[in-house]
């Protein structure tokens, strides 16, 4: 990988007006904060000590660097979830466009891109695995030589993405032991998989191996992961740690209160465990 220009370091999270080391790398969606601007985003995260805001693209990059803000989830604006690599018509151009994100990122320092399987469109599951098989065998090997993870989203099929093909973790696991690089894995997103699948806490430390990203937001509605909603964020970041896993938790929650820059800071601080 060439030498980074956004040097991904661990914060200190301050909790409770104490600095705490925190086990796991704090990172932001920019998407669910789009009501700031992006540099209001970056100072209000070097504040909390967020790390990273992510789901951004090339062109926004020069912008964290300033802010000594990473980014550790890269996209662009050609990836788009119901059109993925479980159509082989899509393969050419997304292969072509991925190949040019990684190098951007494996110069940047962006650590993971994010692909999507597609939507079904009356596709059988099975034929649509060995189809994103295919289509991301050579991006994997690509991905492998540039230094940079690709990490294929779960979402929901059932409230947000209607027809998402990745819906269900054995599939995203299946998926990624038949392509068997090491370059290739899951972004567990907690929110959608509670919504499809529960059994959350046994589901990642079963498939630990297979994870190199996760996602938060409170079940139901998708909004702050406080109390208020049904998943247990500390004891979740609990066995995340447990698994011996040392990367990137993302807040994915649509903030609802007044003062969003809180919700965040509170999100932040109950994955600090």
């Amino acid at each position: 990988m060439a030498a980074g220009v956004m040097a991904l370091n661990k914060n200190l999270i301050l909790k409770d007006n104490e600095a705490i080391a925190s086990k796991l790398r704090h990172s932001v969606c920019r998407w669910c904060f789009r009501d700031m601007s992006l540099e209001e985003l970056c100072e209000a995260s070097q504040d909390i000590g967020i790390e990273s805001i992510e789901i951004v693209g090339p062109s926004d990059w020069e912008i964290l660097k300033k802010y000594n803000i990473g980014c550790a989830l890269g996209t662009d604006s050609f990836a788009s979830i119901p059109d993925g690599f479980n159509d082989p018509k899509n393969h050419a151009k997304l292969i072509e466009n991925y190949k040019g994100l990684i190098d951007a990122a494996a110069d940047a320092g962006v650590p993971n891109v994010i692909v999507f399987s597609g939507n079904r469109k009356g596709m059988d599951d099975m034929v649509g695995m060995e189809n994103c098989a295919v289509g991301l065998d050579s991006l994997a090997k690509y991905a492998e030589n540039a230094g940079v993870m690709i990490v294929m989203e779960l979402l929901n099929s059932k409230v947000n993405h209607p027809d998402y093909m990745c819906d269900h973790t054995p599939w995203g696991v299946q998926l990624v032991e038949k392509i068997g690089s090491p370059n290739f894995k899951l972004l567990y997103d907690i929110y959608h998989m509670q919504v499809m699948e529960g059994d959350v806490i046994a589901t990642i430390k079963e498939n630990k191996d297979h994870i190199a990203h996760y996602h938060t937001a409170g079940v139901p509605g998708r909004h702050e992961i406080d109390d208020s909603q049904e998943l247990n964020y500390p004891a979740i970041v609990r066995a995340i740690t447990e698994t011996g896993f040392e990367g990137f938790i993302a807040q994915e929650f649509i903030p609802v209160r007044e003062d969003k820059v809180a919700s965040l800071r509170q999100g932040v601080e109950l994955c600090t465990v």
